[in-house]
């Protein structure tokens, strides 16, 4: 299934997309989708569900985040070998952690709205975890099972907050407007393999990022793995799993950052597409 929200921001509306791609509105069999629809039972209901039994979305209504109420917004640094070589950084041994703020969750197709001042905000294409099921002590062989499905995150990011200010990645990382979701939730039943999904990002219509799930350090499971025996994942979580090569940071000999006005659009193989215009605080 791929299952969407759509509607103004803080008051989305369940959805699903069907075969011939409308929404079809799923109101009537949940409230919303959150950590609390996303395990097997209720998921397995929706999957029953005759598409054409559902009311058709008329217009063409604002997409939100592929889901509400997000807990954790946890992201994956390096987890590209190609990506960490054009950062000329080291291999890690085991994940590299950050946190985005909640507040940078935005829609697929929302603006991405740059902080007052900045002048090194990046982006990144990256495959998004959706946990489905409590994870404590989750063993690799197993890890998948916990997972809702798979979604695109554009894991936006402000250089010289990253690295310069004090501090961690996170303040480089939680702007508003920096956590682009969505547009759809695809169940893991309709994902056979997620180390095996394509992917891109374009700038104003020139390809930037070309990379493949495939050449992921640490795999989807293995992150699922590391990440339980820290802290318990819960129904909603979200894990970003990191970026392949392309970023503006490792364009060289100069690097390139967006600006006002500037496109991106995002593409995962299975995932659909986003797309988001430039604009910047005053």
């Amino acid at each position: 299934m791929k299952l969407v929200r759509y509607g103004a921001a803080g008051s989305e509306k369940p959805a699903l997309v069907d075969t011939a791609g409308q929404l079809r509105d799923l109101s009537a069999h949940v409230t919303d989708i959150t950590g609390e629809t996303l395990g097997d039972a209720v998921l397995d209901r929706l999957r029953a569900i005759d598409p054409e039994s559902l009311p058709i979305v008329e217009g063409e209504p604002r997409i939100g985040a592929c889901v509400g109420k997000i807990g954790k917004f946890l992201c994956i640094g390096l987890n590209y070998s190609d990506h960490a070589a054009e950062t000329g950084a080291d291999i890690p041994k085991h994940p590299i952690l950050f946190f985005k703020a909640n507040s940078a969750i935005v829609g697929p197709y929302d603006d991405v709205v740059m902080p007052r001042g900045s002048t090194h905000t990046d982006w990144e294409c990256e495959l998004g975890v959706v946990i489905g099921k409590t994870a404590k002590y989750v063993s690799k062989a197993d890890a998948l099972d916990y997972v809702a499905g798979y979604c695109i995150v554009n894991d936006v990011s402000e250089r010289y907050f990253q690295t310069q200010l004090t501090g961690q990645w996170t303040k480089g990382k939680s702007c508003d407007t920096f956590g682009p979701t969505g547009p759809w939730l695809v169940t893991r039943d309709d994902v056979p393999d997620p180390q095996a999904l394509g992917m891109s990002l374009d700038v104003n219509g020139q390809r930037m990022q070309t990379g493949n799930t495939a050449t992921m350090i640490f795999t989807v499971a293995e992150i699922i793995e590391h990440l339980s025996q820290l802290f318990t994942l819960h129904p909603g979580d979200v894990i970003s799993t990191g970026t392949p090569p392309g970023v503006g940071m490792g364009i060289k000999p100069d690097p390139v950052y967006l600006k006002k006005g500037d496109v991106m659009e995002l593409r995962i193989d299975g995932l659909g597409t986003q797309r988001q215009k430039v604009s910047q605080d005053d």
